[in-house]
């Protein structure tokens, strides 16, 4: 179910960039899943590929986080939300060096991801203080 957001939460700079995240990452998967679909010559699949969708179901999950930790009442939990997103963006960043290993034209797009991913901690940092 889909609960409609407060326009304040949309127009917090970190919301912002969570979307752009979220259509970076989904851009990027989409690219690299063209290419590590086909099966290896021993007939088994690209481990990458797994990786590719972790990057999508990552970065879908930030923006839910930030307004789950906007809309908590209670300190404890505000920052129960703080911590599974700063895990988020951790595995986030980590996928996309294991994804730059990949045999994939699309891997060249992945510096751009973990630059925004940067962009996001930095102001990750600041939104945290304002809470």
């Amino acid at each position: 179910m889909l609960y409609p957001i407060p326009s304040h939460l949309s127009e917090l700079p970190i919301y912002k960039k969570a979307m752009d995240i979220i259509i970076l990452s989904r851009s990027i998967s989409t690219y690299l899943n063209q290419d590590l679909c086909y099966l290896n010559s021993d007939g088994s699949e690209d481990h990458h590929i797994y990786f590719s969708g972790d990057i999508v179901q990552q970065s879908s999950s930030l923006a839910p986080e930030i307004v789950n930790a906007e809309m908590e009442r209670h300190s404890d939990k505000k920052y129960k939300h703080i911590a599974s997103l700063e895990r988020l963006t951790t595995m986030l960043y980590k996928n996309c060096k294991r994804l730059e290993k990949s045999h994939s034209n699309g891997r060249d797009y992945l510096p751009i991801l973990r630059g925004e991913l940067r962009k996001f901690r930095r102001l990750q940092q600041t939104w945290t203080m304002t809470l």
